[in-house]
């Protein structure tokens, strides 16, 4: 069995930052790498294997076989001038291409587009896409519009995007990020990393749902992020929403159509059994489901004593308490990854990784 981990991240050394990027304070990490930056905001680097090397070691030593990395959220864009968007996206996007072609066996990257500017992001899909051969778009749940609102991903002037990320047939990843900035709480407890993400999460999926996207756009495969935890919990309420004030959803798709779609699927980055077995039972199996570990940051499913965490240990849970079969297991671990990445062309990805 390949074990493929379907929600990964990677820094760039300090090094390989261009000199733009730390002297418009958009983003940067010091040379001792020991913290990452942006104005007026610092996060501690808290495991090696944030960077490529360190990174290659840690899968060997889990014996991790291939890792989708995902677009860095403090490089989304969000509130910078159009110009510096640009220069930090395509920055991004161009690093994790180099991670792709350089390690193909190994990583399979993401790239990222700002939404508020949508012939832009129009441009920088096709580029990443026919020059960089990429075919996983990753997506914000929320971001700044060029009138300086913010807007769900959903919503009519995003629809370019969808349409092309379908004619496309990409993988989308919609991941939450930049809550403190439009949810007027303070920034404490972490409280928009352990509550409010999950909500950002469920709010994208809310209108995704009540759109029919995955009936407008057939061939898109699209993953929500950390399990869309809030998503599995927040369904009855959802239904009797929807149920009791007809009035509000005219026009609008049943939520219940969107359980088990096959092309909506969830990372298992839940973190407990008994939200994995919810998100399993709401979801009438385990075929939507797929590996992620969100590694390397603290919330993702590191090795470490004070957690009594490693790679893969909720579904070794799963197992032991009979929650899912040891098949099951290995079909998150791969086989769904891979449908969520590919569709029916799996043979492309190994060709590509040359791992069979």
């Amino acid at each position: 069995m390949t074990k493929i981990n379907g929600h990964s991240h990677l820094l760039p050394y300090p090094e390989d930052i261009p000199a733009a990027l730390r002297d418009k304070e958009i983003f940067w990490v010091d040379k001792d790498r020991k913290f990452m930056y942006q104005k007026d905001w610092q996060r501690p680097i808290t495991a090696a294997s944030f960077f490529l090397h360190e990174k290659l070691e840690w899968m060997s030593e889990n014996d991790l076989d291939h890792a989708v990395v995902l677009n860095l959220s403090q490089l989304y864009g969000n509130g910078l001038p159009l110009d510096d968007i640009k220069l930090a996206l395509r920055f991004q996007n161009d690093f994790n291409a180099k991670v792709q072609q350089d390690y193909p066996t190994r990583f399979t990257t993401g790239f990222v587009v700002h939404a508020g500017y949508v012939d832009e992001a129009l441009r920088e899909i096709r580029r990443c896409v026919e020059e960089l051969g990429l075919q996983v778009l990753c997506l914000p749940t929320h971001y700044l519009d060029a009138l300086g609102k913010w807007q769900c991903i959903i919503n009519p002037a995003t629809a370019p995007i969808f349409q092309l990320a379908n004619d496309y047939k990409l993988a989308v990843e919609i991941h939450p990020y930049d809550g403190e900035k439009f949810i007027k709480l303070e920034n404490t407890a972490w409280r928009f990393h352990l509550v409010w993400m999950l909500a950002q999460c469920a709010d994208a999926f809310h209108f995704y749902s009540l759109e029919g996207m995955y009936e407008r756009y057939p061939d898109l495969r699209v993953c929500f992020a950390h399990g869309g935890q809030l998503i599995q919990m927040n369904h009855g309420r959802r239904v009797q929403g929807y149920d009791g004030r007809p009035d509000l959803f005219e026009g609008k798709a049943k939520p219940k159509n969107a359980i088990g779609h096959p092309h909506i699927f969830f990372d298992t980055l839940v973190h407990d059994t008994l939200s994995l077995d919810l998100m399993i039972k709401r979801q009438k199996g385990t075929d939507q489901i797929l590996m992620g570990l969100d590694d390397p940051y603290p919330l993702g499913e590191m090795e470490s004593k004070r957690q009594s965490s490693y790679p893969g240990k909720l579904l070794d849970l799963a197992v032991d308490e009979q929650i899912i079969t040891p098949t099951q297991k290995d079909q998150i671990w791969s086989t769904n990854v891979l449908k969520w990445l590919c569709g029916d062309d799996v043979e492309s990805f190994y060709t590509r990784t040359q791992l069979k």
